[in-house]
């Protein structure tokens, strides 16, 4: 108690920054896992997350006994089963995953390569699905994964039939190609996209470290001619068709489509 007899004021914990809510610190701690960190100790979790080691304690201990997070014998944490649950709800995902797969499955069987099923978020491409045969050639793409939506087959596809202020708003900055970093300019990629809608078909062509990838991509609509998401296919470069290609890829779509709803094309 202080000389002066005035009760002294009750201590606690390091606030958070800035008034962070209880919910955006827990979101932060599941958002420091990624691809590259599936597994991460609590001093990891803590600086990746930028929470104090007692507080991401705590935290990841409530998100541990709900089952968002799960921790080894050597009381790492991981990403919990309990979140694939609750994403399997997501329409825009595992809905149009569940229509979708065997019209997948049909491209795969016939090019033994990569199909690909995205939808966009925000200004990028998010990888639902993806089908690979044995023979494939190596890519980085991942299910779960993100996409630009400049540099491949399936993000041109959600970019071109995405709204137009989403449009307008990632044309206002320099656009530089993946992965070699080449300036696009913005008239370019305007015409670009304009020929995805006219054709409603994507070709991309990518120069990846192993070999040249070639991406060919369709749009999936339903009801009410709303784009549901992108089927797309990856193949090399030295094997590709692109356009015997394409029109597997669009009658495929078109089923997919024809299976949500949408109208037949006239």
């Amino acid at each position: 108690m202080p000389t002066n007899g005035t009760p002294a004021p009750r201590r606690r914990g390091r606030r958070p920054r800035h008034g962070q809510p209880v919910i955006d610190r827990a979101l932060a701690l599941l958002a420091a896992f990624d691809a590259g960190h599936r597994t991460l100790s609590l001093a990891e979790l803590s600086r990746r997350s930028e929470i104090p080691p007692s507080s991401a304690l705590r935290l990841a201990t409530r998100l541990q006994e709900w089952g968002a997070l799960e921790r080894d014998e050597e009381g790492h944490f991981r990403v919990g089963l309990r979140l694939l649950e609750v994403a399997t709800l997501a329409p825009r995902g595992h809905g149009l995953r569940e229509v979708a797969l065997p019209f997948m499955n049909d491209l795969a069987e016939v090019t033994h390569q990569h199909v690909q099923l995205a939808v966009r978020d925000g200004m990028q491409a998010l990888l639902v699905e993806r089908l690979s045969g044995h023979r494939a050639a190596p890519v980085e793409y991942r299910t779960g994964g993100r996409l630009p939506l400049h540099s491949t087959g399936v993000g041109l596809v959600l970019l071109a039939f995405a709204p137009r202020d989403v449009q307008e708003e990632l044309l206002a900055e320099p656009i530089h190609r993946e992965p070699d970093k080449q300036l696009i300019p913005a008239e370019k990629l305007r015409r670009t996209l304009a020929e995805v809608r006219r054709e409603r078909l994507a070709i991309f062509r990518r120069q990846d470290e192993a070999e040249a990838i070639v991406s060919v991509a369709a749009p999936i609509f339903e009801r009410d001619d709303v784009l549901a998401g992108v089927l797309g296919v990856l193949v090399p470069k030295r094997v590709a068709q692109p356009r015997h290609l394409g029109l597997a890829v669009q009658t495929a779509a078109r089923g997919i489509s024809r299976e949500l709803g949408a109208r037949p094309l006239s």
